[in-house]
């Protein structure tokens, strides 16, 4: 079954051709970064207008590069939440009108399960069951994953996710839009050592997080730095790398907690901060010590891609489910509302 899939819940239109039998046929990654720069940040109705002017040229530059053409599509599966709910429904438009003049069936993909997907797309997949960390600008959440489908929320952040306290903190320190990969560049050349942020929740039992203190913390080191005159590049280095440990420390304390708690050996990383390299190394060395593994996906394959739609939708697609004769987008979708795939479920409501 070979399986369009079309991403755009946010700022980054993605498109991608899977192929049951041969794998990741082609894919195609346009961001909005030139579109929202000026902004500081996303901007939801320019976000859907673009998604309008990109989402079918890269449609058909996917299939061009898969050396196909449209009638050789066997289904199409697109982002049906969470998300911008404008971009969500540009999304779902094009791709069931695809669907439909194809006449081949579409299906809605919950986007966390879309990235929770990710890093199975490598050559050596987990076995389940695997907590996973979901870790982007939007979410902060420890899943444990029992089959594809069968999802338990373990914890996740109370208010900012780890992504968005990056972006905050690159506003405070004038860095430009998007902020985290900035804030991570710039955290390279600065002194872990220089500032003691808090640690947040780490003393508090259970799995959940909470940076909008962090971030706070963070506001006020930079006050006090500026009441003393402008900020040196050697004072921003020094601020990001020290708030960037404080969350990668954060994230490590709970990984180590939750593989302990559930009695798993198997950590899958995935989302936007998943490519933070310090995260990456921590992760790597404190599980270690444990005996435990940590997987993650490429790194073109972190971010918001239609990679992780197609493969997740070609999962749901085989065993039978399809959209109902009515689907809806949702700006807001717990992804422990999600079943195993069954064949029984075809035509339900999402």
């Amino acid at each position: 079954m070979r399986v369009l899939g079309i991403e755009t819940s946010c700022d980054e239109t993605g498109v991608a051709l899977y192929d049951t039998e041969r794998g990741l046929l082609a894919d195609a990654l346009y961001s909005q970064i030139a579109v929202h720069a000026e902004y500081g940040g996303v901007v939801p109705e320019l976000a859907s207008r673009d998604h309008i002017r990109k989402t079918l040229p890269l449609v058909d530059e996917v299939i061009k590069t898969a050396g196909l053409v449209k009638q050789d599509i066997d289904a199409v599966a697109y982002t049906s939440g969470p998300g911008l709910l404008g971009a969500l429904i540009v999304g779902a438009t094009m791709a069931r009108s695809i669907a439909a003049g194809l006449g081949v069936p579409s299906l809605g993909i919950h986007h966390m399960e879309g990235h929770l997907m990710a890093p199975l797309l490598s050559d050596e997949p987990p076995d389940y069951p695997f907590v996973a960390l979901l870790v982007s600008g939007g979410h902060t959440q420890l899943i444990r994953a029992n089959a594809f489908g069968d999802y338990c929320l373990l914890g996740e952040s109370l208010d900012d996710a780890a992504g968005e306290a990056f972006d905050k903190t690159a506003k405070l320190l004038g860095l430009p839009y998007p902020g985290g990969p900035q804030v991570a560049r710039l955290a390279e050349q600065g002194n872990p050592d220089r500032f003691s942020f808090p640690r947040p929740m780490v003393k508090h039992p259970g799995l959940d997080f909470s940076f909008s203190g962090l971030k706070t913390h963070v506001g006020t080191c930079i006050r006090d730095l500026s009441s003393e005159g402008a900020l040196s590049p050697k004072d921003k280095a020094d601020v990001a790398r020290c708030f960037e440990e404080a969350v990668v420390d954060t994230l490590v304390i709970k990984c180590k907690r939750a593989l302990k708690q559930e009695n798993v050996r198997t950590l899958v990383m995935a989302g936007g901060v998943s490519a933070n390299k310090r995260l990456r190394e921590r992760l790597q060395s404190a599980l270690g010590q444990l005996g435990a593994e940590v997987l993650y996906p490429e790194p073109k394959l972190c971010t918001d891609n239609g990679a992780m739609i197609a493969f997740a939708g070609a999962l749901r697609l085989a065993a039978g489910e399809s959209d109902p004769d009515a689907p809806e987008v949702r700006a807001r979708w717990p992804i422990t509302e999600l079943e195993p795939p069954t064949a029984s479920k075809k035509g339900n409501q999402l």
